[in-house]
């Protein structure tokens, strides 16, 4: 990896461009570099990785952006991390899941449920679940995801106490997995919430990978992109220190980045990529980790929920201790809450956290030893932490936001899958798939980690 000269520019001595050193850009380059072609990687940051951000400040282990993999079974990241010696641990969220591990419940009194009665709760979000198949496969293009539980929840006929806490469960799902608002995600926006075999996360840091798919690479770091002009005889790219040319680009920047007017791309973008990038936007979703001296909560568990109205911003968290052996819980800011605290300093949300904490544990609750709060919405280079689809969108609007524009300009990233999108191993297969459409033959995904 170089660190170039201040003011220095590169014109005609590349095939590719790759804009952005997260893992699409990083799974592009090492491919196309792999074949032979003489590929540059661009990046605004100081570092590779992009939205994978691992801190160790303090010497605790922290990963402030992704975290986990979603369902190891057939994972090109799961592959990647095992060949690049990442130690794993198992550690199985079920996608919001009412009961995939034990998890402690409290009831709006702060007092907790009973073994029968969480296990009532979750049958009730099952026989939802259920009911929301038929009703989102019939609903309108331009249905929310509340129009769709909404219905679902009608058909079961409950009282009014027994379905608040069924669609409560329904609106911190919709803002724990996509970090946005019930209202605001489309009908559709939650089709991909499966998971496939156990998830696990990275003790030593998640971002072990993009270093070491960075490997042996030329990433110019600090470089930060304004404009990208194509035309059917290649792309320019103008940064703050000097244009680029090349035959081809890959541009792998977060959607918040590629809607922004800091970030231009001309001619325009054509359709089918441009009505499907002004139907996904950046979500508001902030992680919130909190060490304490001793574990006060309950032995047993992996998460921690609380219904009722004072869930409204702080309903989840989730007992991360087996990692490091240090006493620590995740919690999440997303949607309303985390546009609401966006502007609060980190002693504030950690106080209001706490005080969450203190309706069910009392005086149990010490101050934390260590918080880290995260800003992916004031990220100039990510604004927000991933995308979704708003009400009107469809699946099919991730891959055509990937669709080849003149033969020479190629847009990857995690928005730009379908199957699994919002996640790394999307990023992964997103840069496989630019590799190959830039070489116009197939390429094997295992030439990522290959020796």
């Amino acid at each position: 990896m170089r660190h170039p000269l201040e003011g220095e520019s590169v014109r005609d001595q590349v095939d590719t461009i790759v804009i952005g050193a997260g893992v699409a850009g990083l799974t592009t380059a090492r491919l196309l570099a792999r074949a032979g072609r003489r590929v540059i990687v661009l990046e605004a940051r100081d570092r590779v990785g992009g939205r994978v951000w691992t801190d160790r400040g303090d010497g605790l282990v922290t990963d402030l952006g992704a975290s986990w993999i979603h369902g190891v079974a057939g994972s090109p990241v799961a592959e990647a991390a095992e060949a690049f010696g990442m130690r794993m641990i198992e550690f199985t969220v079920g996608g919001y899941q009412p009961d995939s591990r034990p998890i402690a419940y409290y009831g709006p009194d702060g007092e907790r449920l009973t073994d029968a009665a969480a296990q009532g709760f979750a049958r009730d979000i099952r026989s939802v679940d259920a009911a929301l198949v038929e009703v989102i496969a019939a609903s309108e293009p331009d249905a929310s995801y509340r129009d769709v539980t909404e219905r679902a929840l009608t058909r079961q006929g409950w009282g009014i106490e027994r379905a608040q806490r069924v669609r409560e469960f329904l609106e911190h799902r919709a803002e724990e997995q996509y970090g946005a608002w019930i209202e605001d995600l489309a009908a559709h926006g939650l089709d991909d919430d499966s998971i496939d075999g156990d998830e696990v996360v990275f003790p030593g840091g998640y971002d072990r990978l993009p270093e070491r798919l960075a490997g042996g690479l030329d990433i110019r770091l600090e470089h930060v992109v304004a404009r990208v002009h194509w035309s059917p005889g290649g792309v320019t790219v103008t940064t703050d220190r000097g244009a680029f040319t090349a035959a081809t680009a890959v541009v792998t920047v977060p959607v918040g980045v590629l809607q922004s007017d800091e970030f231009v791309i001309e001619p325009p973008l054509p359709e089918p990529v441009a009505g499907a990038l002004g139907r996904l936007t950046m979500n508001a979703f902030e992680k919130v980790v909190l060490r304490f001296p001793t574990k006060f909560w309950d032995d047993g568990v992996y998460a921690i929920r609380q219904q009722g109205p004072e869930s409204r911003r702080w309903h989840s968290w989730y007992d991360l201790t087996p990692l490091h052996g240090t006493p620590t819980l995740l919690t999440f800011a997303a949607g309303p809450t985390a546009k609401e605290t966006s502007g609060w300093s980190d002693q504030q949300v950690v106080d209001s956290v706490l005080a969450q904490l203190r309706r069910l544990y009392g005086e149990r609750v010490e101050q934390p030893s260590s918080a880290r709060v995260t800003a992916w919405q004031r990220d100039p280079f990510a604004r927000g932490s991933y995308a979704y689809m708003t009400v009107g969108s469809t699946t099919a609007d991730h891959d055509d936001l990937a669709t080849p524009i003149g033969g020479v300009l190629h847009l990857a990233g995690e928005a730009t899958w379908t199957d699994d999108p919002a996640t790394v191993p999307a990023a992964m297969y997103s840069g496989h798939r630019a590799a190959a459409a830039v070489l116009g033959r197939e390429i094997a995904i295992d030439e990522v980690w290959a020796d």
